[in-house]
């Protein structure tokens, strides 16, 4: 993908955002979320200068600082490259504003707009984060639930800019495992299920439950928190909020849900084990799933 929007645009610069995790090809590894947040690791070592040197960051839902970017790199930024929904920091919501912003800024620039829906798509609405803000980025980059679960990874936009890919064009591209047809068979299976009548809100109600539930065991017991969620996707956070970005995330009090983590463990509940990563919820899960968790929840709360 960013092969592609620097050989379409003729540019080299691209901006992404604090705690926004993009795989960790040698250009993404600034500032980055995911597994990098959660170990308080520092801008890898290993990558060089050179690689990293065309990478701008700008905190999440500001969009003056990514106005300011642009204004000091005019004609110089390739793309912007964002999670439409933040996933790699917590469950972070763009504001309205900020997301048709960027919109905006990068068509006026000749910039591309980028969404990495590896964690949205799909799992906000069949046609990802896009179809639910009504936002359509020039690229999409998406993983996990198009391959089933499988190792897989995949990309795709506008016609005049994929036809850059060799062997309509001249971006080359090639892989061992390129349409790999178990993770291909296996993400169609998937995609055929969600296509089922009332897969959305059936997710969006689970989840909903889930995470009020949380919140309300939690601040009965005396803790600070905040949450939220879209369908499928959600988290929360152990400070007050709101989190609108990295910066506020990192409030979070990191060892108390480190505390909750393995109290939920035990309690045979298993939450991705990081304070900076979003949970998911699945078709799998059942009413009784999600009451047993809130109530594992309320005894694990008042004993940290």
């Amino acid at each position: 993908m960013l092969r592609l929007v620097r050989a379409f645009t003729g540019r080299e610069k691209i901006i992404k955002f604090e705690g926004c995790y993009h795989g960790h090809a040698d250009s993404f590894l600034v500032k980055a979320g995911s597994g990098v947040a959660t170990l308080g690791l520092p801008d890898s070592p290993g990558v060089p200068k050179a690689a990293t040197s065309a990478t701008l960051t700008a905190s999440y839902n500001d969009l003056d600082g990514v106005k300011e970017l642009f204004a000091k790199n005019k004609g110089e930024i390739a793309a912007v490259v964002l999670e439409p929904v933040v996933g790699n920091s917590g469950f972070i919501v763009p504001t309205k504003e900020f997301l048709e912003g960027i919109r905006e800024i990068t068509k006026a620039d000749g910039a591309l707009l980028v969404f990495d829906e590896v964690m949205t798509g799909f799992r906000l609405a069949y046609g990802g984060a896009q179809e639910y803000f009504g936002i359509t980025p020039d690229l999409t980059t998406l993983g996990k639930i198009i391959g089933g679960g499988l190792p897989v990874g995949a990309y795709g936009g506008r016609k005049e800019i994929m036809q850059m890919v060799a062997p309509a064009g001249p971006m080359y591209q090639a892989g061992t495992l390129s349409g790999n047809p178990l993770a291909m068979t296996a993400g169609i299976m998937t995609l055929k299920r969600l296509q089922q009548q009332g897969t959305y809100e059936y997710l969006d109600n689970i989840t909903g439950k889930l995470i009020a539930g949380l919140l309300e065991v939690g601040r009965e017991a005396g803790h600070k928190l905040c949450g939220g969620h879209i369908r499928g996707m959600f988290g929360f956070f152990f400070t007050e909020g709101p989190v609108n970005n990295f910066g506020d995330a990192k409030k979070s009090d990191t060892e108390k849900f480190a505390k909750f983590h393995r109290g939920m463990l035990e309690k045979g509940v298993y939450f991705a084990p990081s304070q900076y990563e979003a949970g998911f919820t699945g078709l799998a899960h059942t009413e009784d799933d999600i009451n047993f968790t809130i109530s594992a929840a309320k005894e694990v709360f008042q004993s940290i």
